[in-house]
Order: C-alpha cells, then structure tokens, then sequence
C-alpha cells in the first residue's frame, strides 16, 4: 500500500488551521534514538525498492552480495541477510544544508545485515490531516553491508518554511524490503506552497558522504 501525497497547502486551508511562528523549533532536527515499532503505510513503498543492480545479487534466502558500509570490514564483498527493523537502531541529524535531514541506521544485532533500496518516509503533521510520505530521488540504490555496531544512513530532502509553515513533529521510518517502521521524533517546518509536498524526496540508503 502506498500512501497517498498529501498537498500541504489545501489541507492546511480546508482545516482551517493557523500557523504560527511558536510551534516548534525551527528546521533543526533532534538527535533521535529509538522510539518503538508500528506498522507503516510507506511500508509498500520500501518493500519494493530493492531494484536491479549489476553488483548485487539476491537469493531465495534474502541473502545479498553487499558492499561495506561506513567503517566496515568487509572489503567489498559480504553475503549477508537483510537488515530487520528490529535490529536496527535509528536517530536523526541536520544534513549538510537547510533543508536536509540524515537518517542513520546502525546495526545493534549480533551479525552482519544488509540493505539495498529506498527507505518508507512518512511525516507527520499537526498542521496536516494525514501523512506526507516522501517521493523517491534518482539515485541508484547501492547494496550496503553493516557489520554489528556500524551504521550507515541516507537523506531526506524537504522545502524549508521561511517564517511560518507546516510543522513535522514525527516521522515513520520503514527500511527497505522491510514491512515495520520506526517512529522518530523531530522538528521540521515545511513550506506551504502549490507542490511543495511534490519537493519532499528521500535518497536510497547508503548514497551520500558517509
């Protein structure tokens, strides 16, 4: 199931709500350590972004050839199985520029896991009726190994308000081929603008300065 993209603007205007500059802190995003597991609509959307890529390859198993994630040992090459949600451990910071947002995964399980695909992201507004889930950007998704203890990340791209705007308490991580999803907490103000929900756009794991 994919969750449909809300447009900020009309649901804004059809609540009748009023946005203030108190609500808040801003774009910067807390440092966000686990917040419990729920099922998540964007799940569909994570389930199926593992993709074709010339260097990796999938078994019956859900094993798959990865390259080595941040710090990793591996030397390129691991036969691992996929990473679950719940031996993953989650927490955000602010990206490189306004309007970023870096999602960090890292492996708290006792072996080597895997991810290869686009994560589900819902965020969550109190200035929305429902979820905005995030659209995919162009990159390629690399396959990426996590050895116990290390972490990887991908980003979240949004229209930073200027003033006031739409404020995003939470969002829903799901990784990719993974049907549960993490709740994390942050605080972000969006843009309310014709398509400013079309520029909400979240990069593959693994890509990015790592």
């Amino acid at each position: 199931m994919r969750t449909k993209t809300l447009t900020l603007a009309a649901l804004t205007l059809a609540a009748g709500l009023s946005l203030t500059a108190c609500q808040g802190g801003g774009d910067s995003a807390a440092s966000t350590n686990d917040s419990g597991s729920s099922s998540s609509s964007s799940a569909g959307k994570s389930a199926d972004s593992s993709g074709s890529d010339e260097n990796a390859s999938t078994t019956g198993d859900d094993s798959v050839t990865t390259q080595s994630a941040e710090g990793g040992s591996g030397n390129g090459q691991i036969t691992t199985g996929a990473c679950k949600t719940a031996d993953l451990g989650f927490s955000t910071t602010n990206g490189m520029g306004e309007g970023m947002l870096t999602v960090r995964l890292k492996n708290n399980g006792g072996d080597t896991c895997s991810l290869k695909g686009f994560p589900g992201v819902d965020l969550k507004s109190q200035d929305a009726s429902g979820p905005l889930s995030a659209e995919r950007s162009d990159l390629t998704a690399p396959a990426v190994a996590i050895n116990p203890g290390e972490t990887t990340r991908f980003t979240l791209h949004y229209p930073p308000a200027e003033g006031t705007g739409a404020y995003v308490s939470a969002i829903e991580v799901t990784p990719p081929n993974e049907t549960h999803s993490k709740a994390l907490s942050v605080s972000l103000r969006l843009q309310i603008a014709e398509g400013a929900d079309q520029k909400v756009v979240v990069d593959p794991v693994g890509t990015g300065k790592q």
